[in-house]
């Protein structure tokens, strides 16, 4: 991938560990503009994600901060690029930092195609 290339991070957060998300989601916000977007914490499964988690938007250049500031938070996260396949961004392309999460990749794009949803990063990087 080119440094420009887009990428997601999920964050994913249970009650007992929320505060430590919470800290690390302000630590995402405070990298701006290397990072370049920090969702909102979602308390419940969206998508192909079960349980709680926010995202993070940044480009492959930012990747070893991003991927240093998870591990040393103790979080647990999935890390992705975007491509054209939403399912192998989220399957063979990805990376788990921690204890990976079972996805529901039943919701997920097939190779090529999108189901109507406006993938943030695939025009706007």
């Amino acid at each position: 991938m080119r440094a420009s290339s887009p990428y997601h991070a999920h964050i994913y957060f249970s009650d007992e560990d929320r505060a430590a998300a919470e800290a690390l989601r302000d630590h995402f916000i405070g990298m701006q503009p290397r990072v370049l977007f920090v969702g909102r914490m979602m308390d419940e499964g969206v998508g192909p994600h079960p349980i709680s988690q926010y995202e993070v938007h940044f480009l492959e250049g930012a990747r070893p901060e991003v991927v240093a500031a998870i591990e040393a938070s103790g979080q647990r996260a999935l890390v992705h690029p975007l491509t054209d396949d939403d399912l192998a961004d989220h399957t063979r392309l990805a990376h788990w930092i921690g204890e990976p999460v079972e996805l529901d990749v039943t919701v997920l794009d097939p190779p090529g195609q999108n189901q109507g949803v406006a993938r943030f990063g695939k025009t706007d990087f």
